[in-house]
């Protein structure tokens, strides 16, 4: 389920052409530096999800 979220939050908060949030600028307005709060959130739970598949030895 935080795999589709995650997912869902990265495709939303793309990085925009000036260097901002499209995500953050397109829903809340926000001119956030890109990645967001939420971005940054999903990057690092991604990361966090593949060294755990590649530390349990699941790969």
């Amino acid at each position: 389920m935080i795999e589709r979220q995650a997912q869902q939050i990265l495709s939303v908060h793309p990085p925009g052409v000036e260097g901002l949030c499209v995500g953050c600028r397109w829903w809340w307005a926000r001119l956030a530096p890109y990645p967001c709060y939420q971005a940054e959130w999903a990057c690092r739970w991604r990361a966090r999800a593949a060294t755990r598949h590649f530390v349990d030895g699941l790969a």
